[in-house]
């Protein structure tokens, strides 16, 4: 009976990490900034009169929904759309309203973040097995053999 118990809270543990380490982060809207600009482009009066860009502020640094790791990871894959603060800006400008660009915009930091989460394998060096390293030597042979053939010939 005990020993079922103690199997039963393993795998419930097992279970309860395994959602831990898969559930996606969600950055709550208070840790974000948006701010609405007139667009560039084409779009007649319309580009003229509203501000239907939009520009997303995210503090990398500051965030508490962030872990260290992921964090790092995202000043990474940001790049130049950092600020030396570690605040991610992200533009959107495509769409004619507000509510899509702000959606993709939203959309762009989620995938970048979804991105940052993946953790990279680490490479470990493999060595050429025996047959890779025969067949190299035979070509070898091979190639300074015809080599040999190329030059002149002696006359006795």
């Amino acid at each position: 009976m005990c020993n079922a118990l103690r199997l039963l809270s393993v795998r419930c543990c097992d279970y309860g990490l395994f959602w831990k380490q898969h559930l996606p982060i969600l950055i709550p809207d208070s840790e974000l900034t948006m701010t609405f600009v007139r667009a560039s482009g084409p779009g007649g009066q319309n580009v003229n009169k509203v501000s239907t860009a939009v520009q997303l502020r995210f503090d990398i640094a500051q965030s508490r929904s962030l872990p260290a790791q992921v964090r790092q990871r995202l000043l990474a894959l940001a790049g130049n759309r950092t600020t030396q603060d570690g605040v991610l800006i992200i533009t959107s400008r495509e769409h004619r309203t507000q509510e899509a660009n702000r959606a993709e915009a939203r959309a762009r930091l989620n995938e970048l973040i979804a991105r940052a989460e993946v953790v990279p394998k680490t490479r470990r060096p493999s060595r050429p097995t025996l047959g890779a390293r025969v067949r190299r030597l035979t070509e070898k042979s091979q190639r300074s053999s015809s080599k040999k053939l190329r030059g002149r010939t002696v006359e006795d």
